[in-house]
């Protein structure tokens, strides 16, 4: 059974709006998902380019997978310090369509701490090359199979990896019976492998930032079958018709970042609960 709860009163006063993205930190309390043995959380981040998700779980274990897009470095410090993250283990590259900036990345590690990277065999070449050597930090590269517990009672499996336009490393989080597909890639390649794979039960399904003006076949969308689907909106983007038309015909219920704001999914092990904290929408 899901719950699906579209408010902010639990944690912040139900007045306030942010009024951008990179004030929400100065806007809102700080929000505490209270995360206890056997939970856990993942947040994708409302940020104005690219796109960045928290994960976490009991003990303040959090990981980043992505990093934003150009210019959004305060915007997600902003954001990470409304969840209270001091730490992150891990930092999960899964492409550099949205301009890696090694600087930023540099800050990054050095900000939170951060022990490892994980990327693509040939993101991890270039992130060798460039990122502070004096900096303390494992890279590590994922291919295609590799399963890996990322915290607590919580894995991730690599289900494509590709370096062709429109591709990067797909994953699938598992927790409990819970299926999170943190999709990059939207290549046809790509698609033929997940439908070959026959991936199902998806409880979450983390859309493609750059797929704005391409779909997904309907067949594809129907394996699937998201029970909530997400996807990082960017100004003067837009989701074809046809591939809303596809989600809210298997009933999925759809969250935009540029609409919704961040969007929080709580997990325990047999429930969930969708948490948004929205922004104030520019007229």
């Amino acid at each position: 059974m899901k719950i699906l709860l579209m408010i902010i009163a639990i944690f912040i006063p139900s007045t306030l709006i942010a009024k951008a993205e990179t004030s929400i930190s100065s806007q809102v309390e700080k929000i505490d998902l209270n995360i206890k043995e056997h939970e856990a959380a993942v947040t994708f981040l409302g940020i104005s380019t690219g796109e960045a998700t928290l994960v976490q779980g009991p003990n303040n274990e959090s990981i980043l997978i992505n990093a934003g897009g150009k210019g959004t470095k305060a915007e997600l410090e902003g954001l990470l310090s409304l969840y209270n993250v001091k730490k992150i283990s891990t930092l999960i590259l899964t492409n550099d369509e949205q301009e890696l900036s090694y600087n930023k990345i540099n800050q990054l590690i050095t900000k939170y701490n951060i022990k490892e990277i994980i990327t693509p065999p040939e993101i991890l070449v270039r992130l060798e090359k460039n990122l502070d050597p004096s900096l303390p930090i494992s890279f590590i590269s994922w291919g295609v199979g590799t399963r890996k517990e990322i915290l607590s009672e919580m894995t991730a499996e690599v289900q494509f990896v590709g370096n062709g336009p429109n591709e990067g490393m797909d994953l699938m989080l598992n927790f409990f019976k819970h299926n999170i597909f943190l999709m990059t890639s939207f290549s046809h390649r790509a698609e033929q492998t997940f439908l070959s794979k026959n991936l199902k039960d998806v409880n979450v399904f983390k859309i493609p930032i750059n797929n704005m003006e391409e779909s997904f076949s309907d067949q594809l969308i129907q394996n699937l079958n998201p029970q909530v689907s997400i996807l990082f909106t960017e100004k003067g983007h837009q989701p074809k018709t046809d591939l809303l038309h596809d989600l809210h015909g298997i009933w999925s219920e759809v969250y935009f970042t540029k609409k919704h704001g961040t969007v929080t999914i709580k997990f325990t092990e047999s429930n969930y609960e969708v948490i948004t904290i929205p922004v104030e929408v520019e007229e």
